[in-house]
């Protein structure tokens, strides 16, 4: 019993949060468990549909292609892939991880996978849509052309600064979550 506590504390610690904020402050905390549970609602309608594309991405793509596509040696069209990735990519960041994880998996260059979650953040196909159409295409190519520039340089350096021990902690961790 210690140990499932231990082991999920943070939630026991917002739960215990909720009841204490309902005590002392029913309305607000009626409204705090009224947003907690939407909160989870949304949660629960993004991310089966996200673990059944990870689970046919880890099945369905063999290591070999995702090495040879986004792989150490896979060049200009790794980094064009990552950020074709992230831009097609639907829902808040917290959805993009797990599809990180399985990059990771399939031996995907750190580098690429840095520059896959950045194009998700800033990138988005509907979010280049709607620049385009509220902000005209000279801002908006302007501002893509110049996050790409500088995620793509940041996402290598971050891969060179990283020691071999954290790349490998991060591989491993990556591993067990997709396993």
């Amino acid at each position: 019993m210690i140990g499932f506590v231990s082991k999920h504390k943070w939630a026991f610690i917002a739960l215990l949060s909720l009841m204490m904020l309902y005590m002392f402050e029913p309305s607000k905390g009626i409204q705090a468990t009224q947003s907690t549970l939407s909160n989870f609602k949304s949660v629960g309608m993004i991310l089966p549909p996200i673990f059944v594309l990870i689970g046919l991405l880890d099945t369905w793509v063999p290591r070999e292609v995702m090495v040879k596509f986004m792989g150490n040696r896979s060049g200009f069209v790794g980094g064009m892939i990552a950020v074709l990735l992230g831009a097609m990519g639907a829902g808040p960041l917290y959805v993009a991880f797990p599809i990180a994880a399985i990059l990771i998996k399939k031996g995907a260059r750190l580098a690429y996978v840095f520059l896959f979650l950045s194009a998700w953040v800033s990138v988005k196909l509907p979010i280049f849509m709607y620049e385009w159409a509220s902000f005209g295409g000279r801002f908006t190519l302007l501002h893509v052309i110049s996050s790409l520039m500088i995620y793509s340089i940041g996402s290598f350096m971050m891969e060179r600064f990283l020691s071999l021990e954290t790349k490998t902690m991060i591989e491993d961790r990556a591993e067990t979550l997709s396993a």
